[in-house]
């Protein structure tokens, strides 16, 4: 306990210890903290501003109101519904992908995906910035582990000759559709031409990209015009459609069987909650006709990248609604988050672990709820704040 104590001590004194903020209202564009403040939301993974829409939490109490509370058990014992197969069908459909599959969470759909396709006599090829959640989940796989510099197809290429030519049998590709810290969108055709040339598969966590990223928000699979050579898709319920909770994995029929007979965290976790399905399908029903909430969203983007860029900031990311402040410092990061705060605009600083060392930042995420006005306001409070530190001229 004393070591425990001095490690909470060291990760306040570096300015990486994390505060949670409490809300006392719905998640949305505009939040109530604890002390009554209403503020701008620049920090949710709330893309299209449904997570607060009465249609989804009407559908989630109409299905909990049926099919109760929760299902107190896994899905092979007696936790399946109609209603969870119904969500797993249309996850599919709106994929392009034969069958999904769901998990309490994607990160447990991330854990599980590994481990029953592949064993000892193959590998797997990985991005350096890829979610803690697929680097976990390889960890759990007897595969060959083999990294590649982020977003860098020589790299790739040059690795996964590596891996052939170490004797993988299989070698699986994985990376992140939208690298979350980053924003940045992965190259899913370049690499898609790789995988094909050494006979390898692709898998992809499409968290921050379903809903909203490519033709009718179907992901960067979409985007990219790859959604037949994607061999494994995984992603959320949690985000753009509706911020619930629940992860996927979408692949062909027999991965999807496979993944229902042999992965651990679905053979041994609780059903989602039905209201939780009921509000992931209703998403998925919102967000097929959501073209003018994409919309929306990809200009308070542009908006808020051009306003940033003005003022003189060192922006991250690219095409994206996650547009990252690079600051440096993690102490420094953490007090401008505060100060921001104070003049109504919410937002987090992202530090080590989560980022490298040296390199924090305040990670911003655009809504579809937001207007120009926010935009505008949140950007002259950046701009305020960072020549009052000496960020900004």
């Amino acid at each position: 306990m004393e070591r425990v104590h001095n490690q909470l001590d060291e990760l306040r004194s570096e300015g990486l210890y994390k505060t949670e903020r409490t809300l006392v209202s719905p998640q949305g564009g505009t939040v109530t903290v604890l002390d009554g403040q209403a503020v701008l939301n620049f920090c949710a993974n709330n893309y299209l501003g449904m997570a607060d829409d009465p249609r989804l939490v009407q559908a989630a109490n109409a299905a909990m109101t049926r099919y109760g509370y929760g299902m107190a058990s896994v899905r092979f014992i007696c936790g399946t519904t109609e209603l969870h197969q119904e969500l797993e069908r249309e996850t599919a459909e709106f994929l392009g992908t034969e069958a999904s599959i769901t998990f309490a969470a994607c990160f447990d759909a991330n854990g599980a995906v590994f481990e029953p396709l592949l064993g000892e006599r193959d590998a797997i090829v990985s991005d350096t910035l890829n979610h803690a959640s697929i680097i976990d989940g390889i960890r759990l796989s007897k595969a060959a582990r083999y990294r590649y510099r982020t977003r860098d197809l020589d790299d790739l290429d040059r690795v996964v000759s590596e891996a052939v030519a170490d004797g993988a049998e299989t070698v699986m590709i994985a990376t992140d559709g939208v690298f979350s810290m980053d924003g940045f969108i992965a190259d899913l055709s370049g690499m898609c031409d790789i995988a094909d040339r050494h006979d390898a598969l692709v898998m992809v966590d499409d968290c921050h990209a379903t809903g909203f990223v490519g033709p009718g928000g179907r992901g960067t699979p979409a985007l990219h015009g790859v959604v037949d050579r994607v061999d494994i898709l995984t992603g959320t319920f949690g985000k753009a459609l509706g911020g619930g909770m629940g992860g996927f994995i979408a692949a062909r029929t027999e991965v999807v069987e496979l993944m229902r007979q042999r992965a651990r965290p679905y053979l041994f976790s609780n059903a989602l909650a039905p209201g939780l399905v009921g509000g992931a399908i209703a998403g998925l029903r919102l967000v097929a006709e959501a073209d003018e909430r994409r919309a929306q969203l990809h200009r308070n983007a542009r908006r808020f990248r051009e306003g940033m860029s003005t003022a003189g900031f060192d922006l991250g990311g690219a095409g994206h609604p996650i547009i990252p402040v690079m600051i440096g410092d993690a102490a420094t990061a953490a007090e401008m988050a505060d100060r921001l705060l104070e003049r109504g605009i919410y937002v987090i600083a992202f530090s080590y672990p989560v980022v490298p060392k040296d390199t924090a930042r305040i990670r911003t995420q655009m809504n579809a709820a937001h207007t120009d006005e926010d935009i505008d306001r949140t950007v002259a409070a950046f701009a305020a704040i960072g020549s009052e530190m000496g960020l900004v001229a």
